[in-house]
């Protein structure tokens, strides 16, 4: 029997989302979420796609999840009573995603004692995310010791943009000292919906050139050519680019200065004003782009002018990108809000016919699960729609990895 079957683990501070699939054929066998780990209303739902279980629909437990190492547990014990436990011969790989991989890590890697010790020695370029992804590997590898464990990093997309974009103009020793360039993020979304936007357009991904935009709760925009990322939106850290639910994007650094020179914030308030009270929420109230856009359809003017701010961003780096890439063959929308939300696709291309960029608004207004094209018919570039599937893209990776 031929191991062909990934675990793809996505460990959060208190969540761990998980997806079993089987890469003989690209299919999706079982997915779930433990949430609120540590907490006495811990919630484990999973989905078992095949099986014995497969019809019944989600299965839902209630009640305490202590900590990671419990969360994996009752994680295998639910695939395991739909005969695809943690034990199967069938399993080749378990792939973890990991936020950040410096400049060490640039493309998948297994995983070993010395691998694990450099992806922790990077927790200060994202004290939020790694320490999570560093705790769900350490517990897979305990439960699974012989097992290949892969790391699939959100950076390593991005670690082809030039040295020269990838440089802040500031003192480069102190750059370097402290590690601070930029780096990108949602690198596997990136990669998985660039290749998949030349697939719909019917040609090789080296003769493609596109603009990716992931819109979701975070955003960012990426300038892929040929397959190769040249530009991103996203910086040191997730906070630089586009305006995003609860982050601020693109601001003046010296608002920092401000802040704690005439306001007396702190290094931490300024840090979690700018994360998490900022963007749509900071300016409206509301993170939700369905609240911000049936707000704004009511005539409020917080959520206007948030959807307005939004909206001329994501027309900044559009005009940007087609500069930097020179020479566009579509521009795809993808994540939570990119696939969703006819109305911000229709803002953001509003005037840019320009650059050649003109939507079907009747093909925009459909929903739809599947890849489209979603631009008028004399549009010289191609506007996409492309539900992104970052899980298959981890799998896909470490399997090419310890099948190689």
């Amino acid at each position: 029997m031929t191991a062909s079957r990934v675990l793809v683990l996505n460990s959060g501070s208190s969540s761990v989302k998980y997806q079993l699939l089987d890469m003989a054929d690209r299919s999706r066998l079982a997915a779930g979420l433990v949430e609120r780990i540590g907490e006495d209303t811990s919630r484990l739902v999973h989905e078992p796609l095949v099986g014995p279980g497969a019809g019944a629909g989600r299965r839902e437990r209630l009640g305490p999840i202590a900590d990671h190492g419990a969360a994996l547990k009752a994680v295998a014990a639910e695939l395991a009573a739909d005969g695809m436990g943690l034990d199967s011969p069938e399993l080749a790989a378990v792939g973890h995603r990991v936020v950040h991989g410096g400049t060490r890590f640039t493309r998948p890697t297994v995983i070993d004692d010395e691998v694990l010790a450099e992806i922790r020695s990077l927790i200060p370029l994202a004290p939020l995310h790694n320490p999570a992804n560093v705790t769900g590997i350490e517990v897979a590898r305990s439960l699974r010791a012989d097992l290949p464990q892969v790391a699939v990093f959100d950076t390593a997309f991005h670690a082809t943009m030039p040295e020269h974009v990838a440089r802040y103009a500031i003192d480069a020793a102190t750059a370097d000292a402290y590690s601070i360039r930029r780096y990108g993020f949602h690198g596997t979304s990136h990669a998985y919906v660039s290749r998949a936007t030349a697939r719909l357009l019917g040609k090789p991904v080296e003769d493609v050139n596109v603009i990716v935009l992931h819109l979701g709760n975070g955003a960012s925009a990426s300038a892929v050519r040929g397959g190769v990322c040249v530009e991103t939106s996203m910086g040191l850290t997730p906070l630089e680019g586009l305006v995003m639910g609860t982050r601020s994007g693109d601001v003046d650094p010296a608002v920092v200065f401000h802040l704690a020179r005439v306001g007396g914030f702190s290094v931490d308030e300024i840090d979690s004003l700018l994360n998490k009270k900022s963007g749509l929420l900071g300016m409206c109230g509301d993170n939700d782009m369905r609240e911000v856009l049936r707000r704004a359809g009511e005539g409020d003017e917080a959520a206007s002018l948030a959807f307005a701010a939004y909206v001329h961003r994501l027309k900044k780096y559009i005009g940007a990108y087609t500069a930097v890439l020179g020479r566009v063959d579509a521009v795809t929308f993808t994540a939570g809000v990119g696939e969703n939300a006819h109305q911000v696709r229709a803002a953001a291309l509003e005037g840019l016919a320009g650059l050649g960029l003109a939507l079907d608004p009747e093909a925009n207004a459909v929903r739809s699960g599947e890849p489209r094209l979603v631009s008028a018919e004399h549009a010289r570039v191609a506007v996409a729609v492309v539900p992104t599937d970052e899980e298959l893209e981890i799998a896909t990776q470490a399997y090419a990895l310890v099948t190689q």
